[in-house]
């Protein structure tokens, strides 16, 4: 049987349709889930406060629940403790239906991709249907102080709630977290990760001249590409290790290594070879960023920042940008990730340099408090351990 005109670009066309449709039919049952989660802790709250409700009426309620809808999961007391929470910590999730008939006014968000300017209502159903991830995600934080995030509070798990409720007491770290997963599509476990190593804090943090380098927009996003420091603790070194070491580490870890880097790197090279005027130069890692379309190029040192390494990832700037740079691309960026920098040293060193560089720390594994170093066992008493353990036991006579 011949195939009909145009059949296999319409199966494609479908195939995006359906998976289309099954992202926003799970995206809409998680929003139903976490709206009907609110109303509950909502309701448990407003008795609490005029009826003066205990632990006690709220198990009750809990067990009622549960007898009455048998096959429904989360409906413990332990979750009802979690949906109150969720209600207490976002009391602006859901607007009265009055509200939606005559919404505040609508704040106005340039895309920078272009695209057409975007109003953005604070009722969930509204934005959930219409909204464009990527164009609601570049609303700053500051903005959305006020509205709660509904859309991102919408889309990410309950499971991933209970984690933030849990471990980010912050108001402004915990919506940072909110919008970082729903804009990354974070695991669980990837969350947690994230929340232990101090991202909010450390997320766009490092020294850099981008403002001065990058047009507006690619400067924003660039400076919230880096992060000071990075966390390298999933490596293991000894005391003494060099570059090559450090290098060797970072690329057999690769994985763990583009996850602290951060969404979107893409890894090019190692020991990426130019050749410039007959001579050979060699970058350390070599990247490309899918979202900010550019070359990384990332040099790694064991040592102190000197001002001579930022003229050194300068020349090998305008190198990439000379040789591998498609004319569609943006101008590359570069980053110096040392052991430790002075930071004035590092803000003049930058200072009339016409490529975009950013200076940031690394840090293997987080130091042990001075307290602690006197009760733990060193490695020599941990090894000694081991050799009796495993030495056999002479039996008793």
């Amino acid at each position: 049987m011949s195939q009909p005109k145009n059949y296999t670009a319409l199966v494609v066309q479908l195939k995006q349709e359906i998976q289309t449709a099954r992202i926003k039919a799970t995206l809409s049952a998680n929003a139903h889930l976490l709206t009907l989660y609110w109303k509950i802790g909502k309701a448990i709250l407003e008795n609490q406060d005029a009826e003066g409700w205990g632990t006690k009426v709220i198990e009750r309620l809990a067990k009622d629940l549960r007898s009455e809808f048998p096959d429904m999961a989360g409906l413990s007391l332990r979750n009802f403790k979690y949906m109150r929470a969720f209600a207490f910590s976002y009391p602006e999730f859901l607007q009265q239906p009055d509200a939606i008939l005559q919404p505040p006014v609508a704040k106005s968000i340039k895309n920078i991709k272009g695209k057409k300017d975007l109003a953005i209502s604070p009722i969930v159903q509204v934005p959930l249907a219409q909204l464009q991830n990527d164009t609601f995600l570049q609303v700053p934080l500051a903005k959305l102080e006020n509205e709660i995030m509904q859309v991102p509070l919408a889309q990410i798990p309950w499971y991933h709630h209970i984690t933030l409720l849990d471990k980010v007491k912050d108001k402004q770290e915990r919506l940072f977290y909110i919008r970082q997963t729903a804009e990354h599509g974070w695991s669980r476990n990837v969350l947690v990760h994230q929340i232990e190593s101090g991202l909010y804090k450390r997320k766009g943090a490092a020294i850099t001249n981008f403002e001065a380098t990058l047009p507006a927009p690619q400067s924003d996003l660039a400076r919230e590409l880096l992060k000071d420091p990075y966390k390298f603790d999933f490596l293991s070194l000894g005391e003494e290790y060099l570059e090559k070491d450090l290098e060797d580490a970072l690329v057999t870890q690769i994985t763990k290594f583009l996850l602290e880097l951060g969404a979107g790197f893409g890894y090019v090279g190692r020991q990426y070879h130019l050749e410039v005027g007959g001579e050979d130069f060699y970058i350390d890692l070599l990247f490309y960023h899918l979202k900010l379309r550019c070359y990384v190029v990332l040099e790694l040192k064991t040592g102190k920042f000197i001002p001579e390494y930022a003229s050194k990832l300068n020349f090998y700037l305008n190198a990439v940008d000379d040789m591998l740079r498609h004319k569609a691309d943006e101008p590359s960026i570069g980053i110096l990730i040392f052991k430790e920098r002075n930071k004035v040293v590092a803000e003049y060193a930058l200072r009339g340099i016409n490529k975009p560089i950013g200076v940031s720390e690394y840090k293997l594994t987080e130091k042990i408090p001075a307290g602690l170093k006197g009760s733990l066992p060193t490695i020599k008493q941990i090894e000694q351990e081991l050799k009796d353990i495993s030495k056999p036991k002479q039996p008793k006579l």
